[in-house]
């Protein structure tokens, strides 16, 4: 019967929808853009911290371990002079009578000046170990204050962290939150057309599954990726200022890692594109089994359903294998590249250390700082992956939301202050249908030119084959859909002019399957209604029948119900729909096949609990059982569409035509 229209799981969106879609969830970031702020400031901080770490060890092998060559400094801090030019000499201060001890004990090693003594280091080897530590007191003590410092912002690294990640969380969790709510929201004011296209699973998906997958794009792609690209720039501005030869020596493999990681970014969307929709076929399988499981194990179809499956979770296993194996490659390609880079550090500033134009610390910190290089161009690609996995998850929520399976709606009147012209009234005066027409389907109309009238307290059937427009009827009346033509007017007024809250607050729908929600059966009865009493309640429950039901139930009103009332029988179900309607205090009640495959007792106290419901109000009856429409006070009948007959039953079966042959083929079969 439908097309193409409102089926939206295999269409594909181009890259630059990414861009739509920024702008379309930039307003549930927007409320917490003063936490994105404090955190991207926190990432700075973080950033500085994590660029300092090296440097400190530079600071400490150059100054305190193994001083430079002709450094100039001696260990008190002192400018000295050196003569022998490329050797590596230890500078002190003969103010220390301690020091003045050792340089007497061994005056051959030391070279005297006015203030200072100076010892090479290969001549230290040659002292005891305690005089060492003597002479290197200043170099002991300022490594101390290195290592204090070095904990200090490993410390205030961590608790910046510590905040940073909560403040996200917290962000995150928030913004799927509105974007969950907001989405369920949007789902719920969809007309009947878009479930009827889209399968239950499919949607639980879109509500669950990817909404969760959006969770790290929000709590650690915005702001790490502000931390990697601070990183990045950062240490390429420290290691051009430490030595800018060397720098460009290990920035050689950039450009190859940021082809890789284009490259395999693009090839990680499409896979993530794939295992969303894969997902959303495995949930309505799952669904769509757990619903059907009756008739499958009915008709014996568990293997073939069992296969279905079995070559659905392939497909999302052989899409995960080929998300794996983009990943096996890119990663250890990344890190291949960053050991290149290292080793090419290695090489050229090893050199640079025997030629003694670059010092032990500057290469260590290089070292250091090219592997904390790598790491965030890895992140920032990665980040990508994530993003796209984000966006392709994104897509399929944006596509709900751009639905446009929703039927045009006025304000609505209680949160505007005013009411519409059917609120005025005390109850429904009458229904007009003009010249109606409707198909869900441009290629096919449903129902042709319908017209009649209701008056308020009529009781009027429709009656007709299978296939005729009944439904399609109770569903224009009901607003579920709008005309394709014509018009439904309720005391004058066009349908599509009110409030559907109005609209439906003055009517109520008893079906031949009632849908029940999990939960007790007064939360069913009395939904959305908390002004009832219990004696109130009570009555409702006496004048629907239902109180054997009730009654035999341990907990009474307050019995759980498991999902669509399946603990009870379809008789049962039919009753307490019928006090949902009671309840609901309608001025309209439509029938659709109330009745309809129920025994003969269950029918009797149905049918019973329908005459209460009917009296003093308007009422429509569809139906197939002829015996149901006996008494009202017209009949029409409908066949392809069309309204062919018009009357009572008594006027219809004078008549002798098509209501008369339906009523002698029921009576024929029923024999």
């Amino acid at each position: 019967m439908y097309h193409d229209y409102g089926y939206f799981e295999e269409k594909r969106l181009d890259k630059p929808y990414d861009v739509k879609m920024i702008k379309w969830l930039y307003p549930f970031v927007k409320s917490y853009r003063l936490f994105f702020i404090i955190s991207v400031l926190l990432v700075v901080f973080i950033t500085l911290l994590d660029l300092s770490i090296p440097y400190v060890t530079k600071i400490a092998i150059d100054r305190y371990i193994v001083p430079g060559i002709n450094s100039g400094i001696n260990s008190a801090g002192d400018a000295v002079n050196t003569s022998k030019k490329n050797i590596r000499r230890l500078h002190t201060d003969l103010s220390d009578s301690k020091i003045r001890a050792i340089i007497n004990k061994y005056p051959e090693l030391f070279k005297v000046n006015e203030k200072s003594a100076s010892i090479s280091f290969e001549d230290l080897s040659k002292l005891e170990k305690k005089d060492i530590i003597i002479l290197r007191k200043n170099d002991l003590k300022g490594i101390g204050v290195i290592a204090a410092l070095f904990l200090s912002i490993i410390i205030a690294n961590f608790t910046l962290n510590f905040f940073q990640i909560m403040i996200m969380e917290y962000t995150g969790q928030m913004i799927m939150h509105d974007l969950r709510v907001k989405l369920f929201s949007h789902i719920q004011s969809l007309s009947v057309t878009f479930f009827v296209r889209n399968p239950v699973g499919r949607l639980v998906t879109r509500v669950t599954n990817d909404v969760q997958n959006m969770h790290e794009l929000f709590t650690s792609v915005i702001t790490f990726v502000f931390k990697d690209l601070f990183l990045v720039f950062g240490i390429a501005l420290v290691l051009l200022g430490i030595n800018w030869k060397l720098a460009l020596v290990s920035f050689a493999v950039v450009p190859v890692v940021v082809y890789i990681s284009i490259h395999f970014s693009g090839l990680a969307r499409d896979i993530f594109r794939s295992l969303r929709i894969k997902t959303a076929q495995i949930n309505t399988s799952i669904s769509e089994t757990i619903g059907g499981i009756k008739v499958i194990q009915l008709f014996r179809q568990e293997k073939k359903n069992y296969r279905n499956f079995e070559r659905l979770n392939h497909e999302y296993y052989m899409t995960g294998m080929e998300q794996i194996r983009v990943f096996a490659i890119f990663m250890p390609a990344i890190e291949f590249l960053g050991v290149i880079a290292v080793a090419a550090v290695i090489f050229y500033g090893g050199s640079g250390v025997l030629a003694e134009s670059i010092s032990l610390g500057a290469l260590v910190a290089f070292i250091s700082y090219i592997k904390m290089f790598f790491m965030p161009i890895r992140d920032i690609a990665e980040k990508y992956s994530i993003m796209q996995n984000a966006m392709a998850s994104a897509e399929r929520i944006f596509l709900i939301f751009d639905s446009a399976d929703k039927l045009p709606q006025v304000t609505d009147c209680s949160k505007t202050g005013t009411e519409s012209k059917t609120l005025t009234l005390k109850n429904i005066k009458k229904i007009a249908i003009e010249d109606l027409s409707f198909g869900y389907d441009a290629n096919k109309t449903v129902l042709k030119k319908i017209s009649f009238v209701i008056h308020a307290g009529e009781t009027i059937a429709v009656v007709g084959p299978t296939g005729s427009g009944k439904t399609s009827l109770v569903n224009l009346i009901i607003r579920f859909y709008d005309p394709t033509s014509g018009r439904i007017l309720i005391n004058g007024q066009d349908i599509r002019t009110l409030s559907l809250s109005a609209l439906r607050s003055k009517t109520a729908l008893v079906v031949q399957d009632p849908f029940l929600f999990s939960g007790t059966i007064r939360d069913n009865i009395f939904r959305g209604k908390q002004d009832f009493s219990e004696k109130e309640a009570l009555n409702i429950i006496k004048i629907s029948n239902c109180r054997n039901l009730i009654d035999r139930l341990p907990d009474g009103l307050d019995s759980v119900l498991s999902e669509g009332g399946a603990s009870i029988s379809s008789g049962e179900r039919q009753l307490l729909s019928i006090a949902r309607a009671f309840a609901h205090d309608p001025d309209v009640i439509i029938l659709d096949e109330a009745t309809s495959y129920i025994d003969s007792e269950t029918e009797q106290k149905i049918q019973g609990a329908l005459s209460s419901l009917m009296k003093n109000r308007t009422s429509i009856i569809i139906a197939h059982r002829l015996s149901t429409v006996r008494t009202a006070d017209r009949i029409y009948v409908l066949n392809r569409g069309r309204i062919i007959e018009t009357g009572n039953h008594n006027q219809l079966m004078k008549s002798k035509g098509f209501y008369f042959k339906l009523h002698q083929f029921q009576n024929n079969f029923v024999k």
